[in-house]
């Protein structure tokens, strides 16, 4: 972009809306920014506009270059991507620090900024009261640009300031109670505020919608639109994100990095599904919706001022969803990055495609993340089971160790002969096993579940055995049996001689 004070404010640009999304490179993707992101992607593409990208990078000491590469990749997985003809930038905020130094000092020039020197200490020391703000000490003292002084913006002392906000009407700000706020630090260099005013003229925004944080920056920021000769954009202040105990998002208290949700195994499409959900709804209480549709049917002005909820639980069952819609050969694709190290717990020469895409099925309608695959399906890739203790110590109660003893014997002759290692022939067997012991099959397998995968809860049983293979399986309950034989030793030698 070109200049300060761009006046492209014509019929031509008003035709065609133009949103910015403004991060800074100073951490992991925040949820409650792919929200702000995606918000804004929905209006450009709805009204054939122009989405900017513009990274605010002028924190030289918390900025990284690998947190830019991580808001593309991270804007990609949600599918805000620079091959669209709706995406514009990245801006780089730094790049632009000429224009907007000479906006201060034109505000200057005209007499709508004044130089002040006074520091925290001595206002508070002139006013007695942290709360006052800056008195206004220097506005007439006709100071001239010097190191170490603010450049502090002349606000009106009269009347009052109203911002059109999309979402929350038209809050009207009464001048009197905004201080001379500064505008250019010691420095020279501008502040946020006038920064972000420069930068959004110079890109030609005609809409800002951001979180609902900055609402009270608004007003100032208004009033330099204003004071640089343009007229200021429409606002929309989304609602704020909050945790269950609706406590406002917190990195250091809650999981709010857009790339964690990702790496456990929700799909990007069910968290921008979810998102999209956050503060707004698309009505006829339909929620499971492709992002066209979401698109479709958004309206700013439909967006509810008050918190959002961001429910782990639902973005969860959300995900169970999508999961389901994918096709077995497409879930199977998914679970790719979950099944090869470094996720895997297995090695590469244990894992064993065919043995997965048997199982595939039945995984596919049962995982609500991805990433809970390698939990369903280890048992069948390592050498032994990963034992649960606390499944252990719930399946085997009571005759349970007895009634594992009789499966075992009786599937020793399960697939030589006429009866198939199948799952239903399994099935059959241990349900007979079963009864023998006055047990339903329900009680009767969870023994057997135990001593094969190690633990209470996994994929349909009897269609596990079949995959696993009648000596792997065998080799497994004598494994348990020989664990629940040196348990009960165990226990005898531990009880006193007079006691028995």
């Amino acid at each position: 972009m070109t200049s300060a004070t761009n006046t492209s404010t014509g019929p031509a640009a008003a035709a065609a809306v133009r949103v910015r999304f403004a991060p800074s490179p100073t951490g992991m993707f925040h949820v409650g920014g792919a929200r702000s992101a995606l918000f804004n992607w929905a209006v450009a593409k709805q009204q054939g506009g122009t989405f900017v990208l513009r990274i605010e990078d002028t924190d030289a000491s918390r900025n990284q270059p690998e947190w830019v590469d991580g808001i593309m990749s991270a804007m990609a997985a949600l599918g805000i991507t620079k091959d669209d003809p709706a995406f514009e930038g990245p801006y780089f905020q730094s790049e632009n620090a000429g224009i907007q130094k000479e906006a201060a000092q034109r505000l200057f020039a005209e007499g709508k900024a004044y130089y002040c020197d006074c520091t925290r200490d001595v206002v508070l020391a002139r006013t007695g009261n942290q709360q006052t703000g800056y008195d206004g000490f220097c506005r007439d003292r006709g100071l001239e640009y010097a190191e170490g002084r603010a450049l502090r913006f002349r606000t009106p002392d009269e009347g009052e300031t109203q911002v059109v906000d999309l979402i929350r009407g038209n809050p009207t700000f009464p001048n009197r109670n905004l201080e001379d706020f500064v505008i250019a630090r010691g420095n020279g260099s501008p502040v946020f505020l006038l920064a972000n005013v420069v930068d959004d003229i110079d890109e030609s925004i005609t809409l800002v919608m951001r979180a609902e944080e900055h609402l009270p920056n608004t007003p100032k920021q208004q009033l330099l639109w204003e004071a640089l000769g343009q007229t200021p954009p429409q606002w929309a202040h989304m609602p704020v994100i909050v945790n269950e105990k609706r406590q406002k998002l917190s990195k250091r208290r809650d999981k709010v990095a857009l790339e964690d949700y990702l790496a456990e195994g929700i799909l990007p499409d069910a968290m921008v599904n979810y998102l999209m959900l956050l503060g707004w709804a698309p009505g006829n209480d339909e929620e499971i919706l492709p992002f066209d549709e979401l698109v479709r049917r958004f309206r700013v002005e439909d967006i509810n001022s008050s918190s959002a909820f961001f429910d782990i639980k639902k973005l969860t069952a959300f995900n169970g969803e999508y999961i389901r819609a994918l096709s077995v050969p497409e879930f199977t694709e998914a679970c790719g990055p979950w099944l090869h190290a470094p996720r895997a717990p297995w090695s590469e020469e244990q894992f064993d495609q065919k043995v997965f895409d048997a199982v595939a099925p039945l995984a596919h309608s049962r995982v609500a993340l991805l990433s809970e695959i390698t939990d369903n399906v280890d048992f069948l890739f390592l050498d032994e089971p990963q034992i649960d203790e606390d499944s252990w110590n719930k399946a085997f109660k009571g005759a349970a160790a007895e009634l594992l003893a009789d499966v075992r014997a009786t599937l020793a002759a399960t697939g030589t002969g006429e009866v198939a290692w199948e799952a239903e022939p399994l099935k059959d067997t241990v349900t007979a096993v079963g009864e023998a012991h006055g047990m339903k099959l329900g009680k009767a397998q969870a023994p057997v579940r135990v001593a094969v995968t190690g633990r209470r809860i996994g994929l349909p049983l009897f269609e596990s055995l079949e995959v696993l293979g009648r000596e792997r399986t065998l080799t497994r309950l004598d494994a348990a049996l020989a664990r629940l034989a040196e348990g009960a030793a165990r226990t005898d030698a531990e009880v006193p001689a007079g006691a028995q």
